[in-house]
């Protein structure tokens, strides 16, 4: 009899379903952008954090998950929510989901450069390195143009985007210049 009682509550657990972060890995897994939007419409508090934090038994995010299975239209979907993270790294290798991305190019070019789109659109950082110190850029399939050259602009792009604001003016506050703060007070 006591062995019926503590397979109880694991039958009960059983008996609820899918833990709303199991829903979640599976819709970005499957392809399922249905169960996905009835995912989004039923948290209603939270949600970044929701996104951010569930991950599978690999230490990937919704986003890895559904990058890895070429799914293009849920990354889309997830891309569209406020405070996702776009970078978060796996546990397993340290990369984000624009190395599976670039990764995903050699099993469907077309699939994977547009997921590399989406992401560097984003605000992807193309310049992460994974725990192999390889960037997105060197796991793209040689023959896939259209990802190495989007990758390419990209890391150009923030190249520029850092000199542009080293060679901004330095603003000085009206309280930092010469004869005021601490060196003053000893006087």
């Amino acid at each position: 009899m006591a062995k019926d009682d503590k397979n109880a509550p694991e039958e009960e657990h059983d008996d609820q379903g899918a833990s709303p972060k199991e829903q979640l890995l599976e819709a970005c897994r499957g392809n399922n952008l249905e169960l996905l939007h009835e995912i989004l419409e039923n948290t209603t508090t939270g949600l970044d954090a929701f996104l951010n934090d569930s991950r599978n038994s690999l230490g990937e995010t919704a986003l890895h998950v559904c990058v890895k299975y070429g799914n293009y239209e849920i990354l889309d979907t997830l891309l569209d929510q406020e405070g996702l993270e776009v970078d978060p790294l796996s546990r397993m290798e340290d990369e984000t989901p624009l190395h599976f991305a670039a990764r995903h190019t050699s099993e469907d070019k077309d699939v994977g450069a547009h997921m590399v789109d989406l992401l560097v659109e984003a605000g992807a950082d193309p310049r992460l390195k994974n725990r192999g110190q390889q960037k997105p850029i060197d796991l793209v399939d040689p023959t896939c143009e259209s990802a190495r050259e989007h990758l390419t602009k990209a890391e150009a792009e923030i190249a520029r985007e850092n000199i542009l604001r080293m060679e901004q003016p330095f603003d000085v506050d009206d309280d930092d210049e010469a004869g005021s703060g601490p060196a003053s007070d000893s006087e």
